[in-house]
């Protein structure tokens, strides 16, 4: 009988090659010598594949490794006394160590096997509130449709006074391997769809699922200063776990619905403030809103349409910590409408007064004529 190849040689390592390096070149052998990749010579790579096995079978195993090191094929195989040898005992066929070799590449594997327990789903809920309840912070009540564990079977999906047994197909496992040529497939159970159980006797309210669907009602407690697109988290107010899993979570989704006086932006709010024509000339005290009540506002003499007027501290509290925001107020002027005779003459009469000074009472408007003009002036030139 011919000489057993030295395991570091067959998957072209060094004495001292770490765990990791191992499995890579295992890898990298399995997949030159694989008799698919090999069509001119298969029974040759199908050797060569299963030799390539047994070294690594002894490798990754430190026990055996060292076994190996010290005593040679000697330490490990049976016909010579040793630990378990490689391929000559013919259980295990060619197409069970492709599955254990190409499993945790594929996501398989002869030892892997599908936990049937499983964590219940987030739920997402859109909740809309006003500015005033965003801004100042509210309690509210929620009706959520969720899946919940059965209470009449307490999860488990079987009638009560019966218990699921073990899957006649799968033995448990939640698995079964179709073989198809050299490859060999893991897929879920058909019988079990992965559980590892079956249900003789289902319960009739959740008809053996172990959920049912009901709506739940929570109280909500929503922090002062959340805006448009902040998420509360309550833990566990999802759906129910599968055979005992834990429960998912539920995301409140906050929406802040249209203020008809306010527009928001982060910490600050906005305004738009009309004013008359005289106080805008003049100057006075006008009465703004606030989310805390109405001030006044001293508007100055003068006063330009579209001038902003910030009021501190009248802003939103960031939910997220930082200083109160602003209130800023943009100011519009109101041209006065359905005009009496009177009133057309004086303001005639004050339009007259106005043009005799010339540029002095309106310079953006004469600034603007000024340069219209000369813009003219250059395209003729």
């Amino acid at each position: 009988m011919a000489a057993k190849e030295d395991f570091y040689k067959l998957l072209g390592v060094s004495k001292n090659a770490s765990e990791a390096e191992i499995k890579q070149s295992y890898r990298k052998m399995a997949m030159k010598y694989h008799p698919d990749r090999n069509k001119d010579n298969p029974e040759q790579a199908e050797i060569k594949f299963k030799q390539i096995k047994e070294a690594y079978e002894i490798l990754s195993d430190s026990k055996k490794r060292a076994a190996y090191d010290q005593f040679g094929h000697a330490g490990v195989d049976p016909s010579m006394g040793g630990g378990r040898g490689g391929f000559g005992g013919g259980a295990e066929n060619f197409s069970d160590i492709f599955g254990d070799v190409f499993g945790d590449i594929f996501g398989g594997g002869r030892q892997q096997q599908r936990s049937n327990i499983q964590r219940g789903s987030d739920v997402l809920y859109n909740l809309e509130l006003t500015l005033e309840e965003a801004v100042g912070g509210t309690e509210t009540t929620l009706k959520v449709p969720v899946l919940t564990t059965c209470g009449e079977c307490s999860g488990s999906g079987a009638k009560k006074g019966s218990s699921p047994i073990t899957c006649s197909t799968c033995h448990g496992h939640g698995q079964v391997r179709m073989q198809q040529g050299f490859f060999s497939v893991q897929q879920a159970c058909p019988t079990c769809r992965g559980t590892g159980k079956q249900i003789k006797d289902p319960c009739p309210k959740c008809y053996g699922q172990g959920r049912i669907k009901e709506t739940k009602t929570l109280s909500v407690k929503v922090p002062s200063g959340v805006d448009t697109g902040d998420r509360i988290r309550l833990a566990g107010e999802g759906e129910a776990g599968v055979n005992g899993g834990p429960s998912g979570d539920l995301y409140v989704q906050v929406k802040v619905k249209d203020h008809p006086i306010f527009t928001r932006d982060g910490a600050n709010l906005y305004c738009e403030v009309p004013i008359s024509y005289p106080t805008a000339c003049l100057g006075g005290e006008i009465e703004v809103p606030t989310l805390d009540g109405k001030v006044m506002l001293k508007i100055p003499a003068e006063t330009q349409t579209g001038k902003l007027f910030r009021l501190r501290g009248k802003g939103v509290k960031p939910v997220r910590g930082g200083a109160i925001g602003d209130l800023l107020c943009r100011v519009q002027l109101e041209t006065p409408v359905h005009l009496t005779k009177e009133q057309r003459a004086l303001i005639e009469q004050l339009a007259a007064s106005l043009s005799g000074g010339g540029k002095k009472h309106s310079p953006q408007e004469h600034g603007f004529i000024d340069g219209v003009k000369s813009f003219f002036d250059k395209l003729k030139g």
